[in-house]
């Protein structure tokens, strides 16, 4: 079967990144196993002193996350008790990596969801823990305490040396890079695909399901394009971890129809009547899972 490798470049406490969860969803659904997916972690602060000399306080950022809200995903609007660095949550993804790598992504999101829906302080191990106990398949402690180990620094390091090399390349040229800690670097979540004849595409940066589909379909047309999902419980089955609401909303929406969260909220409703899926309360919305 024909592979387009994707790298993305992500950091679990961007709401970039996170915001685009949704698209994300879409590519996984459309090509499932056709993309071989590699996680790369930013980095983006060692600690919240960074933000702070920016100018960003709890309050800010509870604000920020207003803005945001127009892409679908859930959010809690509570300011923390102090601005966050994502150095520790990178590290417990990485450590992840290392210990179970078939659920790093599950890692991932169990802390974005943490980031932007709970007052948990996510630069310290034991909140940490607490966002990612429910993941299944994985011991929390092992994780955490995996993110000291000389390898899960040293993997972090090439992760983030790696994210720093966008200079001269389309992200920087469409005015997507940053620099914000010395060489020119990608922003989150900025997704590059490569076909196996070598030929690579960037979508830099913040971008939409259009731009990705379009790099797909320029580097190989040989792969399956599977056609949007008809049911929600259809969409859930085809993921191994909980959905948005959001997320099942975009994976069902046909080409050139605007994402429908209403319906898609509806239809979940009445699958959750039937007993066919099950309800994770989160933030001001929730996560969606097949029924057990």
């Amino acid at each position: 079967m024909a592979q387009i490798k994707v790298t993305e470049f992500t950091d679990s406490g961007c709401p970039w990144a996170y915001s685009a969860s949704p698209d994300i969803a879409v590519l996984k659904w459309r090509y499932g196993s056709q993309l071989d997916w590699r996680t790369v972690m930013i980095g983006l602060a060692e600690d919240g002193a960074v933000y702070e000399e920016r100018g960003y306080t709890p309050v800010r950022a509870a604000l920020g996350s207003l803005q945001f809200k127009r892409f679908g995903m859930p959010f809690l609007r509570a300011p923390r008790e102090r601005v966050l660095g994502t150095y520790p949550a990178c590290k417990a993804v990485i450590a992840a990596r290392r210990l179970y790598p078939e659920r790093e992504r599950h890692v991932m999101r169990a802390i974005q969801f943490a980031w932007f829906n709970t007052e948990l302080l996510l630069d310290d191990p034991a909140a940490l823990r607490e966002a990612i106990s429910r993941v299944e398949g994985i011991d929390p402690d092992a994780v955490i305490a995996a993110i000291g180990d000389p390898e899960t620094q040293a993997a972090f390091e090439a992760d983030r040396d790696e994210t720093r090399h966008a200079e001269g390349g389309p992200t920087e040229f469409q005015g997507k890079a940053r620099q914000t800690d010395g060489p020119v670097r990608y922003s989150a979540p900025s997704l590059v695909f490569e076909a196996e004849d070598g030929s690579r595409l960037e979508a830099g940066g913040f971008q939409s399901i259009e731009v990705y589909d379009v790099c797909i379909a320029n580097l190989d047309r040989s792969l399956e394009r599977r056609p949007p999902a008809e049911d929600p419980v259809q969409a859930l089955a085809a993921f191994d971890y909980p959905l948005a609401t959001q997320e099942v909303a975009a994976v069902m929406t046909h080409n050139l129809m605007p994402v429908d969260h209403r319906a898609a909220e509806s239809a979940l409703i009445e699958a959750l009547g039937e007993g066919r899926v099950e309800r994770i309360a989160l933030g001001d919305d929730a996560l969606w899972r097949p029924a057990r």
